[in-house]
């Protein structure tokens, strides 16, 4: 009687100590997925930042290229 008690209170504590061990490697694990996350959020919003630059850059260029045609075809028109 006295083994089958020890036996059920080694069991109770190595399940005990288990689900410790389980809930630590799902805490490291989260961590690790937040940390990558936000590693990837950081990337993309400097890519993003990156592109609306160039669209930015383009874009006054563009502009001036029209504004340039415009102004020439007003010369002609005065002509």
């Amino acid at each position: 009687m006295k083994k089958t008690a020890l036996a059920l209170v080694f069991i109770a504590i190595l399940t005990v100590s288990c689900k410790e061990e389980t809930k630590e490697k799902i805490d490291d694990a989260a961590d690790a997925v937040k940390t990558e996350v936000k590693e990837k959020i950081d990337t993309t919003a400097a890519k993003m930042e990156a592109h609306v630059d160039t669209l930015k850059v383009k874009t006054g260029e563009a502009l001036e290229k029209g504004a340039e045609k415009l102004n020439e075809a007003a010369e002609e028109i005065k002509k």
